[in-house]
């Protein structure tokens, strides 16, 4: 590496390490300090990952009980349909 490039690499991360002292100052110091900080969870958010889960679960039931491959042809189906 030369002089030059040592010396651009140094100021990138003096300003890097500045913004992020900045940013923890100012209470951003996580980008999700926001969702730490409310007050109260957004219910279309907790909405979203209950029927995430829920597909979640019927996708590993497809997966592990063993079923013929038309079977699962029709729940894949049934899913689409949700």
């Amino acid at each position: 590496m030369s002089f030059w490039s040592a010396i651009v690499a140094i100021v990138a991360i003096l300003a890097w390490a500045k913004m992020r002292s900045a940013r923890y100052e100012a209470g951003l110091g996580h980008p999700l300090a926001e969702l730490r900080n409310a007050s109260r969870p957004d219910p279309a958010l907790e909405r979203e990952v209950i029927e995430l889960r829920k597909r979640v679960e019927v996708l590993e039931r497809i997966l592990t009980d063993g079923r013929d491959a038309s079977r699962l042809a029709q729940d894949i189906e049934a899913l689409r349909e949700h």
